[in-house]
Order: C-alpha cells, then sequence, then structure tokens
C-alpha cells in the first residue's frame, strides 16, 4: 500500500499559495456550456478525476470539447437543448456526485434511454429525492439495483415545467441539478424548498453562475410555519456574452493550507485569487478559523490567515452551511484548547465514505477523545498526540485533513495518498512546497 510520511515543521509558514480551480465552479460551468448557445471557453478548470468524470461524459454525448490540461483551459462547443439520442449507452461516473446528479437531470431533457452507474461506493450514495423530483417532472427513471440508489435508468422524453418540491434535501447538488436544466423545460419551473437545505451556498452559487450564464432565475421568501422559499426559473436558454469564463480557485482545497498556517506559531498564508465574494461557500472556513482565534485579512489579492500569538481556541458551530470543510475543522481541533463540537452534518454519512465515523476512528488514533452522534461529533484534544498510520477510506478529504495534522506531529502517515486525485492530483506536492522553508 502506498504511504506518505509528514515531515514536521520547525519554522513558520509564510507563503502565498495558488491553488487549483474549483471542483464545484468547473462541472456547473461544464454544464453550462454545454446547455448554452456558441461556443465557450472555460480559463482556470481544474482536471481531477470528479472533473474528468463529467468532461468525459460530455464527450460521449457528442458535444466538441478542446482540453489544454497545461494551460487549464477547455473550450466546448453548446448544444442548447439539442441532446444526442441515447440508445441505452452506459455513462459511468465514477465517484463523482456532482456528475452523476447533474448529469440525470441533463439527460432527461434528451430523448431515448440513458443509464448512469458508479464506483461500489456511488452505488451507496442516495439518489432518490433527484430522481422523484425529476419524475414529477415527467422523466421516466428507474432503478436498476436498489432502490433510492444507482445505477439509474433513464427513459428520456423532455422535462415539463410547473412545480417541484424539495423538503429537508439530502444534497444541494439535487436542487442544483434541477435549476441548472429549468431553462429547457416546456414550460417555467418553481423549485420549492422546504425546511433547511444542506450545503445551501452551493445552491446560491448555482444561481449566481446561472445569472452568467444569461438566466436570471427569481427567488422568493415564503412565510409559513415551514421555512421555505420558492425559485421560478423561465423558459430560455444560456448564452455566456463574453464566450469566456474564468473559474475560482477551490476554497475547499484552500482550507487545508489556511489551516495549516493556523496551527503552526508565527505563520502567515495567503490563498491568492480567493475573495470575500467568492461564490464558494467555503470560503467561509477562513472566518471559521478566526472564531478559533486565528487572525483573518480579505485583501484585494486573496485571503490571508495568520496563527494566533497563544493557542486557538476550541468552538461549538453548526457546519450545515459547508459540511466539507468538517474534516478540516476536525483536525484543527487537535491544537485546541478545549472541545470542539460540530453539529448539524448528518449528510457527512453519506458522502465518499462515513466521514463521521471515520474521523472518530482516525482522531482516536492520535489520541484525541472524539464522540459523535448521528449529525454531530465533538473532540477534545489530546494532551500529548500519538504518531499514527491514517486510514483515508478511498476519501480525498481524509488524506489531505490529516496531512495538517503531521505538521504538529510526528510520525503521521497517510496511506492511500493518491486518492487526492479525485479534486487535487498534485495536493501532496503543492502541500510540501507552501510548508517548506524555502
Amino acid at each position: 500500500m502506498d504511504v506518505i510520511e509528514i515531515q514536521t515543521v520547525t519554522q513558520p509558514i509564510r507563503k502565498e499559495v495558488v491553488v487549483p480551480g474549483s471542483k464545484s465552479i468547473t462541472n456547473r460551468a461544464l454544464v453550462l456550456a454545454a446547455l448554452a448557445t456558441g461556443e465557450t471557453e472555460l480559463k482556470g478548470v481544474l482536471f481531477a478525476d470528479d472533473t474528468w468524470q463529467m468532461m468525459n461524459a460530455l464527450q460521449t454525448l457528442g458535444c466538441s470539447l478542446t482540453m489544454d490540461q497545461k494551460g487549464r483551459r477547455v473550450r466546448i462547443g453548446g448544444r442548447g437543448r439539442d441532446i444526442p439520442a441515447g440508445g441505452g449507452r452506459t455513462f459511468s461516473c465514477g465517484n463523482s456526485g456532482t456528475t452523476i446528479r447533474f448529469l440525470a437531470a441533463l439527460l432527461a431533457l434528451g430523448q431515448g434511454e440513458y443509464v448512469l452507474d458508479g464506483v461500489e461506493r456511488m452505488r451507496q450514495r442516495p439518489i432518490d429525492q433527484l430522481v422523484e423530483q425529476l419524475r414529477v417532472r415527467g422523466a421516466d427513471i428507474a432503478y436498476d439495483k436498489m432502490t433510492g440508489f444507482p445505477p439509474i435508468h433513464i427513459h428520456a422524453h423532455g422535462l415539463a415545467g410547473g412545480g417541484c418540491q424539495f423538503s429537508d434535501a439530502k444534497s444541494s447538488q439535487y436542487i442544483s441539478a434541477v435549476l441548472m436544466v429549468a431553462p429547457y423545460a416546456d414550460e417555467p419551473v418553481i423549485v420549492n424548498l422546504l425546511g433547511p437545505v444542506t450545503s445551501e451556498p452551493y445552491v446560491v452559487m448555482t444561481l449566481r453562475m446561472m445569472e452568467q450564464f444569461g438566466v436570471q432565475a427569481e427567488v422568493h421568501d415564503q412565510c409559513g410555519q415551514t421555512v421555505s422559499r420558492a425559485i421560478r426559473v423561465a423558459r430560455g436558454g444560456y448564452r455566456l456574452a463574453s464566450g469566456t469564463y474564468a473559474i475560482e480557485p477551490d476554497a475547499s482545497n484552500a482550507s487545508y493550507f489556511l489551516a495549516a498556517a493556523a496551527i503552526v506559531p508565527g505563520s502567515r498564508v495567503t490563498i491568492a485569487g480567493l475573495g470575500k465574494g467568492s461564490l464558494q461557500g467555503d470560503v467561509a472556513f477562513a472566518e471559521v478559523l478566526g472564531k478559533m482565534g486565528a487572525k483573518v485579512e480579505w485583501r484585494a489579492e486573496g485571503v490571508v490567515v495568520s496563527a494566533p500569538a497563544g493557542r486557538l481556541s476550541g468552538i461549538e458551530l453548526d457546519m450545515n452551511h459547508i459540511p466539507d470543510m468538517v474534516q478540516t475543522l476536525a483536525v484543527v481541533a487537535l491544537f485546541a484548547e478545549g472541545p470542539t463540537t460540530i453539529r448539524n452534518v448528518w449528510n457527512l454519512r453519506v458522502k465518499e465514505t462515513d466521514r463521521l465515523a471515520a474521523l472518530e476512528n482516525e482522531l482516536r488514533k492520535l489520541g484525541a477523545i472524539v464522540e459523535t452522534g448521528k449529525d454531530w461529533i465533538r473532540i477534545t484534544p489530546p494532551p500529548q498526540p500519538t504518531p499514527a498510520s491514517i486510514k483515508t477510506y478511498d476519501d480525498h478529504r481524509m488524506a489531505m485533513a490529516f496531512a495538517i495534522a503531521g505538521l504538529r506531529i510526528e510520525g503521521v502517515r497517510i496511506e492511500d495518498p493518491k486518492c487526492t486525485a479525485k479534486t487535487y492530483p498534485d495536493f501532496f506536492d503543492d502541500f510540501k512546497s507552501a510548508v517548506s522553508a524555502h
């Protein structure tokens, strides 16, 4: 088994770090560009497993993609609503949630048969709420194996307009999938959101990107006993006026470098190109570090995080809006004074792995006292951390988050480091360069 040992640092980290493009923005931009009319050039594209899954699927559909991996550019010839007829072909989506969910809605616009599948873990990740709402809009979708989970068989004949409803959505990606294809439904689409939305900033991201591609949605807050919103998307089509779309650096992947600055005394790290006006909700992780005592500055060139003069402080926080940051925060909690409690993150149980269980197992190896429930985790830092070999569960965020621990704890080894290829293939090279004294 491939293993990498993280070297502890003996000097403050003082670097400006450039991280690759956002996975979430890249996969949305690929879909929107494919649905647009005319040619779109995407700049700053992330080339990683998740985005390759989407690019390969779009090519299989007949979209024209010209890829410049070195230059991080993709040129796409949009097809509008002209989704090539399906002949029962299977699209393998790996373990990319954005790919399988966005494609399910996209393919429902077409005509004919399509099958969407993925790796074994993907077959354990629910897709039922999305399928249910696509069915409400007239889609004919069947489960090939277990009800509620991939693989799914789509008998496509376009989508009707009208209303659909998500109540306590298990994933914001379901909502984003419906919203992105809504302009090509037969009639205007109204998406009703009842109750809280997990990772809601990603829905806001989708709406902002749709607007950038020329489609303005109307969002209405509705009064009543249940918090609710209605999002109305009129019929129309996408077109990018400039023909060029720049993708922001990945805020989720930037978190590991910001966390490193927060836990290593005397450190200061700048993430270039990532400001407070970012499309990405995960940029708020910098403020989480600020609540623990780190110094946070928002500058024109990016966000800057500096280590506190003393120790960080443990916090209690609802992380439902940025659940992908939970693993990073959980590792930072090892170096805080007092316990840290993270609440309202039940959806971590159905991510690339059961992330709450994985955190409990691996943090205990490092000496922490860890308690978990259905939707929460509490970490009490150890008086003296212990070295450990960290199992990563084929989860890129486990590998990247626990690399941070190795900066302060000797003997931390990361198993299967190549799992970061899902969203950040060069992570360990970039991480080593960022934390080095040179």
